[in-house]
């Protein structure tokens, strides 16, 4: 073997061994802090958009490509490409609400995101997420591919009872429905539901 193939299976070996390392730390995490209140812990309300037009008001958007090396239910693993970066993201289990759940969130460099999309369960999200500002910021994300013609918002909120104030364009409330969880619409895609 040559030493740059040596070194390929090193790093090969070394990536395998962190989304190893990765999917233990979630799976410990959904067991221990499933049910706690935690500095980290994501408190999201989920919304279908059913009218109105969000992109005009949007400050900000990028295209997001996503894989999951773990999809299970309260503990997923997941990579994704954003803006020329890499994340790799753990969450736990959402309550009983589907409101709050722990998450926490690493940047790695692009080369080792794109290393470990290789590992990912089948299946990629590709989305557009749009920033919009009305009081709150509003995450509308307008999904491409298998889930085409899907687009869903997202709030993230201090509390889970803090008020808010939908702007024009949002519709019926979905939080807590798995069958909007992106890693569950890599799975079972939108253009399926029909």
């Amino acid at each position: 073997h040559s030493r740059k193939e040596e070194q390929q299976a090193r790093r090969v070996l070394l990536i395998i061994g962190v989304a190893a390392l990765a999917l233990v730390v979630a799976m410990l995490v959904a067991i221990l802090l499933a049910d706690s209140e935690d500095k980290y812990a994501a408190r999201d309300r989920t919304e279908i958009l059913v009218k109105g037009e969000y992109k005009s008001q949007a400050y900000s958007q990028d295209r997001i490509i996503q894989g999951y090396i773990s999809s299970a239910r309260g503990r997923t693993v997941r990579v994704r490409i954003r803006g020329g970066q890499g994340y790799l993201t753990i969450k736990g289990a959402s309550d009983a609400s589907g409101i709050s759940r722990y998450e926490w969130e690493k940047e790695i460099p692009l080369n080792e995101a794109e290393e470990l999309m290789k590992l990912c369960e089948p299946g990629v999200i590709d989305k557009t997420r749009y920033l919009n500002a009305a009081e709150t910021i509003f995450e509308v994300d307008e999904f491409y591919g298998e889930n085409e013609g899907l687009v869903v918002a997202e709030v993230e909120l201090a509390s889970e009872n803090e008020p808010f104030e939908k702007p024009d364009f949002i519709g019926q409330e979905v939080t807590g429905d798995i069958r909007y969880y992106n890693s569950q619409l890599m799975k079972h895609p939108f253009k399926e539901w029909k």
